[in-house]
């Protein structure tokens, strides 16, 4: 490292793993549209199918709960970049 580079505050790092939690979010929600759409098809319509709707009803399931854990981590996240800058 240079003597230029500047080393990050914690706060610094607490902001850019929160922007990559939400770009993570995005992509997850978009995964879970994907899923339900698929599970969709299996489940009601033109390729019934219970055994698939099944495996993709888990699917839809882990990938909410996923969701949830991203979004909490991130409020987490949010509530310590506060705390931190106002302790400035």
């Amino acid at each position: 490292m240079s003597d230029t580079e500047a080393i990050k505050t914690k706060t610094d790092y607490l902001r850019d793993v929160t922007s990559q939690l939400k770009e993570m979010r995005h992509y997850a929600q978009t995964n879970t549209e994907t899923l339900s759409s698929h599970w969709l098809a299996f489940d009601a319509g033109e390729y019934k199918d219970k055994e698939y709707a099944g495996r993709f009803d888990t699917l839809l399931n882990k990938q909410g709960q996923l969701l949830d854990d991203i979004e909490l981590a991130i409020q987490d996240l949010e509530i310590a970049i506060n705390h931190s800058e106002q302790e400035r």
